[in-house]
Order: structure tokens, then C-alpha cells, then sequence
């Protein structure tokens, strides 16, 4: 039993009807009643919490709620049930939600309070709702998870209130159950048909130019408005007396593999999710646009060692082996071996490959310690070097030039020469005839398909 605001409003004014009755004997008379009246009421508000409510209902709908609540808390008047997937994809928001039903005889006030993982700290998950009587009513709310792994809740806290409001009695639900986060899956479906038709412009992210030709010849079919000039096929034309365009389709049975660099420069977090978590993310995309257009993807981690390796494939259920893969990767502290990655990914992989590399680097030393190695893997195989534009720099840059102070103005020069630094890389990566992409986390799953999609239609794999 729990006492509510309104209990200490209603005895402070009874004291305050009683200490006044001492400067006005009648106001005494006045507060002995309004105490007595006011024991009264708590005792009925007692019994109408823990004894005035229904016997629940044998149908379909509440033994579903019963078999949820162990404990009978539909017997004792309230269940609370929590919905939620299996799985929470990381990085995106996560829809929870808490059924709540009432076998009351009266209308309720209630708070819920559900014990969300304690990596979110979040305090405002408690909720306030009205219900008539044998009222229901569906709660939702959603998380995002920064970060892979098992989540665990906790069980959910109500608080009931008659329409006294004096008391409230505190009924526990639920049990507790864990959540695995895994990457993030739910971009897959935003994906699945938008990425695949070049038309992402609709998620509000990036304009994508629309890529070239094909390479495979299909087939010969009559123009209709939309159709490229270029293809018009005009031998058939001049046959069938009127325009016939050629239809191409894309090369298939390519191989593409991931290869995330898991070492510390890949700790960098950016909106709460390390640059892993994005290059996790994007890389399951690519993996499934690639697979959706008939190519082959692969996998492989990397930091001090060589780490996971997972052979390109577009069998059934080789996304969930890709998930499971990368599910379990974390950071390391230590210092990336490239020449590990050289020596190992050769001996795995022979047939010559998109190899698109996640990676990010602090400037122009860190990259001329590791070009050799790109080299030695960009010729053997088809290497696009994605790394990452600090867009808090890239601000830190704007606001800087309306100060006026001379410590400003050097802040301001060396953030410069460090973002020159990441346009000089591209410059020299493409100089040795690496492609590179630099993007920003918030850009990276539609730049990376926007690549991948343009190397294919140019023949560049």
C-alpha cells in the first residue's frame, strides 16, 4: 500500500482544521469529524482497491491474459503483459508494448512503470493512464539500442488508484526476459525494394544518380515512354516498323565480400554507435542488396589477427549465417595488422573479388603505413577503402570561423588540416588506383549501395 498526493493534501487540511479549533473551540468540533470522515474513507478506499473487483472472465481472450500473468494478477484485479520481437535490431527503434487490463468494478487511475535494461538509462518510462471499468487499454513505446548484445527487463510495476485517489496499490507483472540485439535488420526491409531500384530519394536521405547500362543483353522489347534512347535497337526497328529497345541485366555470380576493421579506430562513437556498429549495419545491407541481385557475399573481420571469415555465398539462410557472424564482433583496443588481412584473405579467397573495405584513418601517416598492403590487395582483387568524414568536425569547423580570439583561430586551423588530411587520402588512394568512398555514419548504408550499384553497371568489379 502506497499513499497517494491527494491523502497528504486531505490531512493537512485536517490538521489545519484541528490546530485551528484551538483559537476557535467550534473549528475543533469540525476537525474531529472531517478526521473521522477521513479514517472512513481510507478504510473504504482499502477495501475498494484489495476487495471490490470482478472474478475474471473464463473466455479465449482472458485466459491468454492469465496464462501470461503467473502470478494471478488478473485474479487480483490487474494484469500487465509486455509484447515485445525477439530480437532488437540495433540502431533503429524497437517497438514495446504493455497490455493492460482491469477486472475492477469502477474506473481506475493507474502508473506503469516498466524496468527497461539499465544500458538505456532512460527514467521517463512510466505512464499514466485512465480505465473505465473492466476497461483495457495497449501502452507503446520505443528504445534504440546503440550497442549489440543481450538486454535484460526487468517485470512491470503498477500502481492503481481508486476514484478516491487516497491510496494506491502496487500490483508486479510480468517476468523477466532478455533481448538479443542483433545488427541492424529492420534497414533491410526500408531497403529492399528502394535500394534495389535506385530509388532511395524517398527515405529522405541522399539523392542517388541513376546508373548506366548493364552488361548482359536480355532481350528485345517495343519502346514505351521512360525507355533510354541509347538502347533503341534500330536494325529491329526498321524490321517491325516501329522502335524496339534492347533490355540488359545485370552480371551475376560476382563475388563481394565485407571486410570490417574491428581495431581502435574503429571505437570512434558518433549519435551514441561506434563507426563498428554503422560498418556492421551497412555491410549487412550491401550483403543482402548484392545477394538480391544475384552476386555472392562474404565476410570478414580483422584487427590484430585475422578474425572471422565467412566464404560469399547466396544459399538460403546465408544472411542469418552473416547475422549470427557479425552479432558477436566488438572493438579492440590494439593496433590493426593489415599484412595479417594480405596474407590470410589471399590464401581463403582466390577468385578476384569486390573487397570493400570498412576502416577508418587518423590522417596521412596511418595510411602510408598501410598502403603497401592495400595495394597488394587491391591487385588481386577489386578494393573500395570506405572510411569516415567526422561530421562533428566538419561543424566544429562552421562555428569556429565566427570567433575572433586567437586561440579560436588555431582550433580552427588544426581542425582544417585534419579534414584536409581525409580529402588528401582520397587523393592518394586514387593516385595508386584504389577506389575510396568517404562518407559520414549517417550516410554510409546509401553511399555504400550507391557505390556498389555504380561499379556494377560500369563493369568495375
Amino acid at each position: 500500500m502506497f499513499l497517494n498526493k491527494r491523502f497528504y493534501i486531505v490531512f493537512a487540511l485536517v490538521v489545519v482544521v484541528i490546530a485551528a479549533g484551538y483559537l476557535w473551540s467550534p473549528l475543533f468540533i469540525v476537525g474531529r469529524l472531517l478526521l473521522l470522515l477521513f479514517v472512513l474513507a481510507v478504510i473504504a478506499d482499502a477495501i475498494l482497491l484489495w476487495g471490490f473487483h470482478l472474478p475474471p472472465q473464463r473466455g479465449a481472450g482472458a485466459s491468454v491474459a492469465s496464462s501470461h500473468s503467473p502470478s494471478g494478477e488478473l485474479e487480483r484485479g490487474l494484469s500487465v503483459v509486455r509484447t515485445m520481437a525477439d530480437r532488437f535490431s540495433n540502431g533503429d527503434d524497437n517497438e514495446v508494448r504493455l497490455r493492460v487490463e482491469s477486472n475492477y468494478r469502477f474506473p481506475i487511475s493507474l502508473e506503469v512503470i516498466d524496468e527497461i535494461p539499465f544500458i538505456f538509462q532512460r527514467r521517463d518510462v512510466c505512464f499514466r493512464a485512465r480505465l473505465e471499468k473492466q476497461g483495457s487499454t495497449t501502452i507503446k513505446y520505443s528504445l534504440r539500442p546503440t550497442r549489440r548484445g543481450v538486454y535484460g527487463f526487468g517485470q512491470i510495476r503498477a500502481f492503481v488508484a481508486s476514484p478516491l485517489g487516497l491510496l494506491q496499490r502496487r500490483f508486479t507483472c510480468g517476468e523477466p526476459q532478455d533481448v538479443k540485439v542483433y545488427p541492424s535488420f529492420l534497414m533491410l526491409h526500408q531497403y529492399e525494394l528502394l535500394a534495389i531500384s535506385n530509388n532511395l530519394t524517398e527515405m529522405g536521405i541522399k539523392r542517388i544518380r541513376r546508373v548506366g547500362h548493364h552488361t548482359d543483353f536480355e532481350q528485345i522489347k517495343d519502346y514505351v515512354v521512360g525507355d533510354d534512347f541509347r538502347t533503341i535497337n534500330w536494325k529491329a526497328s526498321a524490321r517491325r516498323s516501329k522502335l524496339m529497345v534492347n533490355v540488359y541485366q545485370d552480371e551475376r555470380s560476382q563475388q563481394l565480400y565485407n571486410v570490417i576493421d574491428k581495431g581502435r579506430v574503429m571505437q570512434q562513437a558518433f549519435r551514441g554507435m561506434t563507426l563498428l556498429d554503422y560498418s556492421i549495419n551497412a555491410s549487412l545491407v550491401l550483403s543482402y542488396v548484392a545477394m538480391y541481385k544475384e552476386d555472392r557475399a562474404g565476410l570478414a573481420t580483422f584487427s590484430s589477427d585475422f578474425d572471422s571469415f565467412v566464404p560469399a555465398s547466396r544459399r538460403p539462410g546465408h544472411l542469418q549465417t552473416l547475422k549470427e557472424t557479425l552479432y558477436a564482433q566488438q572493438t579492440e583496443f590494439g593496433e590493426t595488422d593489415y599484412s595479417a588481412l594480405v596474407a590470410h584473405f589471399n590464401k581463403h579467397v582466390s577468385k578476384r573479388s569486390l573487397v570493400v573495405l570498412y576502416t577508418n584513418f587518423t590522417g596521412m601517416v596511418s595510411l602510408q603505413r598501410q598502403l603497401p598492403y592495400l595495394q597488394q590487395l587491391n591487385s588481386r582483387h577489386r578494393l573500395l577503402v570506405v572510411f569516415f568524414e567526422d561530421e562533428e568536425l566538419k561543424e566544429y569547423i562552421k562555428d569556429s570561423l565566427r570567433t575572433s580570439n586567437t586561440e579560436s583561430y588555431y582550433r580552427h586551423v588544426m581542425a582544417d588540416r585534419f579534414a584536409y588530411e581525409q580529402r588528401l587520402i582520397v587523393s592518394t588512394l586514387r593516385q595508386h588506383g584504389i577506389l575510396s568512398l568517404l562518407t559520414t555514419p549517417d550516410s554510409l548504408s546509401v553511399d555504400v549501395i550507391n557505390r556498389y550499384l555504380e561499379m556494377k553497371s560500369r563493369q568495375q568489379i
